[in-house]
């Protein structure tokens, strides 16, 4: 085993451990936590053997970045789209990105369902949520989650599996309110019975804040440099 390949298998176990912790602490089931692996910022290599010690789901946020990536690694993954998403980089993602992070805007989902209807697949999304309020966040205002479902939900070629955010850098404690009211606005949507399925999922927490967004309620945390590095 190279140092590399030593220290990235460290960091899983250690990472491992921690949301373990996360889990114990808040009453969850391991089995309802899963991890992405971002891999925006190192090498194809790391990647590569990031995904042989285990992490078989990769987030990257851009097409161009991660375009290498794919075509060495492809299957042997479950890509995970979770930038901000400009519509004419919808046909690169669409049918190699098993999910989408960012729905974001009805011009967005009209690309993704023209494409995917297109092409007869189905693009499983997550709208992404700015309940933090930062200006510099992507996300819809957390009042307009619901009127923006209710214009995407006959648009058969999309399937909204969950709701994601991004909490401020900060002090992990203080990310607590933000996955809180995800959770909560995840749980709306389900009452409102205004999809005809269950949405289950939520993609929230980074390297910074993972474990209290476990404790909140996540179902996909997005890992990066705690996980693979940063190279």
């Amino acid at each position: 085993m190279t140092t590399t390949q030593q220290g990235l298998a460290e960091r899983i176990r250690a990472v491992e451990q921690r949301i373990q912790a996360a889990c114990d602490r808040s009453g969850r089931s391991r089995q309802d936590i899963n991890v992405i692996a971002v891999t925006k910022y190192v090498s194809l290599d790391t990647a590569r053997q990031a995904v042989e010690e285990g992490c078989t789901h990769v987030g990257e946020n851009r097409w161009q970045d991660a375009k290498e990536k794919w075509e060495a690694i492809g299957g042997a993954a479950t890509w995970h789209f979770i930038g901000h998403l400009q519509t004419n980089k919808v046909k690169d993602v669409l049918g190699k990105f098993a999910y989408i992070h960012s729905l974001d805007r009805i011009s967005l989902a009209e690309e993704l369902q023209k494409k995917a209807a297109a092409s007869g697949v189905t693009a499983n999304c997550f709208i992404q949520v700015n309940v933090s309020g930062e200006e510099s966040k992507y996300g819809l205002a957390p009042d307009k989650l619901l009127s923006f479902v209710e214009e995407i939900k006959t648009m058969s070629a999309l399937r909204i599996v969950g709701l994601m955010t991004m909490a401020p850098y900060e002090d992990a404690e203080a990310t607590r309110p933000v996955f809180r009211g995800l959770r909560e606005l995840r749980d709306r949507l389900n009452r409102s019975g205004m999809l005809a399925y269950e949405v289950p999922h939520l993609s929230m927490g980074m390297s910074n804040d993972f474990e209290i967004a476990i404790e909140e309620g996540a179902t996909w945390v997005r890992l990066g440099s705690i996980l693979v590095g940063k190279e």
